[in-house]
């Protein structure tokens, strides 16, 4: 079965904000027949950038279209009691509904899940909100930056000295539709073995946790707690050193970190060669036993002292050079593509994952 059959010919109500887009994109893009519903007027998000021409338009805003590809769409008024009723009618013929109204909402509409499910046993109703459907934050109001400060993920980004940061692009709603998507196909599995629908409610908040699910293991290993520090990594050693993780090259930046065990035995031996060969390997390098390396022992002046030459070979090539280099040399490490980078990339292009909106 092809990935674009497999929820066909199942019918989902997308009420969602862009908060659930792209649970609605995900269900359409596994073949769903996914029904974007619009409030007259057209839903806010049209008014997002960018446009074309940077020339703001509704009909072509593109993050609408990218996160609304592959729905159909029709205009209702939920708010008033005949778009309810009409709402309804939907309901009756409909698989899954997804929504993103404050908790409770639905209900006052006299719409709420308990209802639509009389009307309809079998119906998924997917909620998302910044802080869910019950505990003492649900009726809290919530954006990107709110739920990112509040997730605790926010306190991980940045330089040590300064203001903690938010991710430059929106984060929670993908982690949220994610989620979603994968909670209504447990549904759905649910579904198929029952035969009753559930109620699905996620949070924008407890989807950005797992972003970071990795931090509690800190201080269950090392007594201590992960700090932000810019694009250094800290927590892998026991005498505190910290160590790079991006690096400068010719035309923008690489990953590279150093590594211990087996893996990184093979990574750093292979590189050492390639800086030797550039007369960059010092000679505590080329002496190191790189068998019995222990980056978790290392001294932050071993560290500095590894890190310094691999800085000066970086920054004589490019990302592509490096790339090719990297696989040749079985290198650990990768170039940080920008946005052009991954318009342009051949495997992406090779799998057809841009499409046309």
């Amino acid at each position: 079965m092809e990935n674009g059959s497999v929820l066909a010919p199942y019918r989902v109500l997308d009420l969602s904000d862009e908060s659930g887009f792209s649970c609605g994109k995900i269900l359409a893009d596994l073949g769903a027949d996914v029904i974007k519903i619009e409030p007259p007027g057209g839903d806010a998000a049209r008014l997002i950038g960018p446009f074309p021409g940077d020339r703001p338009d509704p009909e072509k805003s593109i993050y609408f279209l990218s996160y609304n590809a592959g729905k159909r769409g029709i205009t209702l008024n939920v708010q008033s009691p005949a778009g309810r009723d009409l709402l309804r009618k939907l309901v009756a013929r409909a698989d899954f509904l997804i929504e993103t109204f404050p908790p409770g909402t639905l209900q006052q509409w006299g719409v709420s899940f308990e209802t639509l499910r009389r009307l309809n046993p079998r119906l998924i109703v997917v909620s998302i909100t910044p802080f869910g459907q019950t505990g003492p934050y649900r009726d809290y109001k919530g954006s990107d930056l709110v739920v990112m400060a509040m997730s605790g993920l926010m306190s991980l980004i940045g330089e040590r000295d300064k203001m903690p940061l938010r991710v430059s692009l929106p984060q929670s709603p993908m982690w949220a539709g994610m989620y979603a998507a994968a909670g209504a196909l447990t549904a759905h599995y649910f579904r198929q073995m029952t035969g009753t629908g559930q109620h699905v409610d996620v949070t924008l908040q407890s989807s950005l946790l797992w972003a970071l699910a990795n931090a509690p293991a800190f201080w269950a290993t090392n007594r201590t707690n992960p700090v932000r520090d810019g694009s250094r990594i800290t927590g892998r050693s026991i005498t505190g050193a910290n160590m790079r993780a991006i690096y400068r090259c010719k035309d923008g930046y690489i990953n590279f970190i150093i590594y211990g065990g087996k893996a990184g035995r093979r990574s750093n031996q292979a590189l050492v060669g390639w800086m030797a060969e550039r007369g960059l390997a010092t000679v505590a390098l080329l002496e190191k036993d790189w068998s019995r390396f222990s980056i978790e022992q290392s001294t932050q002046q071993e560290i500095d002292e590894i890190e310094r030459p691999i800085a000066e070979l970086f920054l004589r090539y490019t990302k592509s050079e490096f790339l090719e280099e990297a696989f040749k040399r079985e290198i650990i490490g990768y170039p940080v593509a920008n946005a052009c980078d991954i318009l342009n990339d051949p495997h992406l292009k090779d799998r057809e994952f841009w499409r046309t909106a």
